[in-house]
């Protein structure tokens, strides 16, 4: 069998960990288990990991790369801003309808991370990518669409970020998707009038 390169390896691993730590719990969830998901022996595991603070690492910003992908991708110029910010949060919404357990999963590495010593600086890192990706989606829009923003881009993207983990969480918990539709349309609308020409 050829050998596939670390990078291959660790995003097999990293795959193999979301669906072992969605289905089982992160606690539960053992490096021995985790290389059993991906079919490979444990010594590959500590080959690409060296420890279990790297492997989280990697499971965090793997989760957020599913669905920031297809975020980025949905927005697109439409023919109002409106459309074209509610198209971004569609598409993000349709990938946690379809993927509540991921979804889930990244709420149990929060407080995973929170509760374990030494563990942290990874759920500030997660929170800190959820305001940096926004941050990168709005500048993309003001180069695609051409508007400023009447409040600083940073303001912006943390509101949002804080905004969706809410709003996940709260569908999550209660399953109302029309509330959250609401939500978004509210939000969407509100986004849209901090634009100025």
């Amino acid at each position: 069998m050829a050998r596939k390169p670390s990078a291959e390896r660790r995003r097999q691993l990293t795959e193999a960990a979301i669906r072992a730590m969605t289905r089982d719990g992160v606690p539960r969830t053992t490096t021995r288990s985790i290389a059993a998901e991906a079919g490979v022996s444990l010594s590959v595991f500590h080959y690409c990991f060296d420890s279990k603070q790297a492997l989280i690492e990697s499971v965090i910003t793997t989760i957020m790369d599913h669905y920031v992908d297809v975020v980025r991708a949905a927005i697109q110029p439409q023919p109002t801003l409106q459309e074209t910010i509610r198209a971004g949060f569609r598409a993000y919404w349709d990938h946690v309808a379809a993927h509540p357990g991921e979804h889930m999963l990244t709420y149990e590495l929060t407080q995973y991370a929170l509760r374990e010593p030494g563990f942290a600086h990874l759920a500030r890192r997660q929170y800190e990518l959820y305001a940096d990706t926004y941050a990168g989606l709005l500048e993309q829009l003001r180069e695609t669409m051409g508007f400023e923003l009447s409040v600083p881009v940073p303001v912006l993207a943390g509101y949002l970020a804080t905004m969706t983990d809410g709003l996940t969480l709260s569908f999550l918990a209660l399953g109302d998707e029309k509330a959250c539709m609401d939500i978004i349309d509210t939000v969407t609308d509100h986004v849209a009038s901090l634009v100025r020409d």
